[in-house]
């Protein structure tokens, strides 16, 4: 079975579907982290991201692995260095890059093959996984969203205001929703869900029953 938890920055797509996947005994699969892994090694190779062809031949040469809640880039653990606003401020270059993505989807489908996973991301339900059993569109406002991401940065160490956080993810939102591969929409059979004002366990409470409702 597939879950497939879609929505914009912030939303607590990927502590929700990890929450999630650990309580239903599924895998679980961090699209957004496979990206920003390739955006890291751009960095660390310095590769000039506005040269598709150079970023793509990058991404299909890294290895990227899923290990539970770590993250391995050519088996070195960068599950936190991924979350810096270093990485996210250039993410969205491979996320644009249409040879990066078909590669990365062809990982991720891959990564599915006989297993009951739940997968988050921004296209898992319209383009990924067209076929999910489960589909959901998790949002939540643009403050709240920028809250949750601006606590993330300063429990890491990083300093920038909320106003900060919430003007580049406002720049985020409108790369993600306009771009041409994988734009960020809900699919139409996904169920919307706004987590606003609910706790991350009441959040993953109702996750698991209209999962569970798809599995009676």
């Amino acid at each position: 079975m597939i879950v497939a938890i879609d929505g914009p920055a912030g939303a607590g797509k990927s502590s929700a579907a990890r929450a999630l996947a650990h309580r239903l005994g599924f895998r679980f699969l961090d699209t957004g982290a496979m990206y920003r892994a390739v955006a890291l090694a751009g960095l660390r190779r310095h590769v000039d991201f506005d040269d598709h062809d150079a970023v793509a031949q990058m991404a299909r040469q890294i290895s990227i692995a899923l290990d539970d809640d770590r993250v391995l880039l050519d088996g070195d653990d960068v599950t936190h260095e991924i979350r810096t606003l270093a990485v996210t401020s250039v993410t969205h270059y491979p996320a644009n890059n249409a040879a990066v993505r078909e590669h990365l989807v062809e990982l991720q489908r891959q990564f599915a093959v006989g297993q009951n996973v739940v997968t988050e991301g921004r296209d898992q339900g319209t383009v990924v996984f067209p076929h999910a059993e489960c589909k959901i569109f998790l949002t939540a406002s643009p403050r709240e969203r920028a809250r949750r991401r601006h606590l993330d940065l300063t429990d890491h160490g990083e300093h920038v205001t909320l106003e900060d956080v919430l003007a580049d993810q406002n720049e985020r939102d409108l790369r993600d929703a306009s771009r041409h591969v994988g734009p960020l929409k809900p699919a139409a059979d996904a169920v919307t869900f706004n987590t606003d004002g609910l706790s991350a366990d009441e959040v993953v409470d109702r996750l698991e029953g209209l999962v569970r409702a798809k599995m009676a």
